[in-house]
């Protein structure tokens, strides 16, 4: 059922039941029955109202359908109804109305499904990974599961920014020029004076090359560092081994076909004094206190679900990594994100409750449930049948590079998305590098393809007046069936966007080949009838355009030849 179509039928059931039973209604929700055969449409409304109204749920339901039936409008869209069970109410849709999504995505074309913008601004940001090393698959999963996130807003009207946000601060920083400052003195990963906590792959050795000669490198937002080649200066190395794993990390998304709005860097909030106006704010606001050296923040009275209160400045010195997160978050509201969404792993559940309630501290007006957050397991590789756990050039891990290399970046991307992203994914090389309907993103395409080929052997003046084919002769049940998963499209996207849950599309684009590739087999295309012909060539055609619409959404091709 189309979105108008809904809205038009959701309308006039509030109305009748208003009239019939002299009550305020809620509001009214329409499901698709669990078997197919029930009808195209439900709803409960009769029960959720009758018995505040002194009715029996079965009468009202039958003088509710009476009246839908009865009204031009809604007589347009409904052909029959029924009533089931204590009071359910079941739907069948007319063929016009059935038909009608042909005309909507001839008139839409690339913007089917898609709302008009002025939703508001939304920032998402994701993958943001500490710069010292190449991007492994946990980043890949995000970056996969983030692009998709924005273009699903996108697609819902919204504003949308995507920004990285680099932690160039911190220890792991400090590990990484300790680890290009030994391989400048000849140490290996086996000397026994290699720092301890030091970064051991390939990509060390090639730094301190680069650095020795001189190289110059410059990451995305323009920042360039050229090497002096002088071992003993830490904080230079520092700066050119950073750069350089940011511009490294730069050719990786790249590759994955992926560009930041904005990359955000941690050493700023220092620089600039935010994170020192946030831990004084939250102090003047009484909600830290000090113990054994260390100051702490009061987050189990702030409301967000915390167990217990967190230490922000150690006794040591030096503020703990949840406390540049709430400075960053603020930059995020002050630029006015409503709206902002992390993608981030799972081992980051600690820091939500945390953010959260040194936001609520600073007393801004930030909502409690600010920012939300998409938490996903990590990813195991399997090729060959065996777990894939080393990359040569990464030292421990499988890299975002290796998977694009292995499969290619339209396989990365949907297998990333394919599944809810707080289960573990076993990514299989072997089938998504296969040509068979066990592999989603080829099934999915060969399906676009397989369309495409189809018009092109087309009668070209058949081709030409599609829009004028008789969707009125689609009676076949698998054109039904078809016609009505296109219809589908704008609620999944709407769900998927609300539920932060992009494998959403990808699960009803392999159902929605399915139900292709089942009429196809089913029914002939390219018939003796010229108007059928047409006809069922329109069919494709809008099956091809909504196909090549959700794959966008993923960030995946759409191939006219396989």
């Amino acid at each position: 059922m189309l979105p108008e179509q809904a809205h038009i039928l959701k309308q006039r059931l509030t109305e009748i039941v208003q009239t019939l039973t002299g009550q305020d209604v809620p509001q009214v929700t329409l499901e698709r029955p669990k078997v197919a055969a029930h009808g195209d449409v439900a709803t409960n409304i009769a029960l959720q109202t009758a018995k505040k109204a002194g009715k029996n749920p079965r009468e009202l339901a039958q003088s509710i359908v009476d009246q839908i039936l009865a009204d031009e409008q809604t007589s347009a869209i409904i052909a029959s109804a029924e009533i089931a069970g204590p009071g359910f109410i079941n739907f069948r849709l007319s063929p016009q109305a059935v038909t009608a999504v042909l005309d909507l995505i001839e008139t839409q074309g690339q913007r089917y499904g898609y709302k008009a913008p002025g939703a508001g601004k939304v920032l998402v940001e994701f993958v943001s990974a500490n710069p010292t090393g190449p991007l492994h698959v946990g980043h890949a999963r995000q970056a996969a599961l983030g692009d998709a996130l924005c273009r699903l807003f996108e697609a819902g009207g919204y504003d949308v920014s995507r920004e990285f946000y680099y932690n160039d601060a911190g220890n792991q920083i400090d590990n990484l020029a300790l680890s290009v400052q030994a391989r400048l003195k000849g140490l290996t990963p086996d000397s026994d004076d290699y720092p301890q906590d030091g970064y051991r792959g390939d990509y060390i050795v090639e730094i301190a090359n680069d650095y020795s000669a001189g190289k110059t490198v410059q990451a995305s937002d323009g920042i360039a560092v050229t090497g002096s080649g002088d071992a003993d200066d830490l904080e230079a190395i520092r700066r050119f081994a950073v750069t350089y794993l940011r511009h490294e990390q730069d050719l990786d998304l790249k590759a994955f076909g992926l560009a930041f709005d904005r990359y955000y860097l941690e050493s700023s909030l220092y620089e600039d004094g935010r994170v020192q106006a946030v831990v004084d704010r939250l102090t003047a606001n009484g909600h830290t206190f000090e113990e054994d050296g260390a100051l702490w923040l009061r987050t189990t009275e702030l409301g967000t679900g915390d167990d217990k209160d967190r230490v922000m400045r150690k006794t040591e010195g030096g503020y703990t990594y949840f406390v540049p997160d709430v400075a960053y978050h603020v930059t995020k509201w002050e630029r006015g994100f409503e709206k902002a969404i992390n993608i981030q792993g799972s081992d980051h559940h600690g820091t939500v409750a945390r953010v959260r309630a040194g936001l609520q501290g600073l007393d801004m007006g930030i909502p409690a449930t600010y920012p939300d957050y998409v938490l996903h397991k990590m990813v195991k590789v399997v090729r060959d049948g065996q777990e894939v756990k080393i990359s040569k050039r990464a030292g421990s891990y499988v890299t975002l590079r290796d998977l694009i290399d292995w499969v290619g970046r339209d396989a990365v991307r949907f297998f990333l998305i394919q599944r809810r992203a707080d289960t573990e994914f076993v990514f299989d090389v072997d089938l998504a590098r296969s040509q068979t309907e066990e592999n989603p993103v080829y099934y999915v395409q060969y399906a676009h393809a397989r369309i495409c080929s189809v018009l092109v052997q087309a009668d070209e003046t058949i081709r030409q007046q599609l829009n004028q084919a008789d969707a009125g002769l689609l009676t076949a049940p698998s054109e039904q069936v078809l016609l009505k998963r296109l219809a589908e499209f704008s609620d999944v996207i709407e769900q998927a966007m609300q539920d932060l849950a992009p494998h959403l599309i990808a699960f009803w684009l392999r159902d929605c080949a399915s139900d292709f590739h089942a009429w196809y087999n089913a029914e002939r295309l390219r018939v003796d009838d010229p108007a059928l012909q047409a006809a069922r060539l329109r069919l494709a055609d809008a099956t091809r355009q909504v196909l090549a619409n959700g794959l966008a959404l993923l960030g995946v091709d759409a191939p006219e030849r396989m």
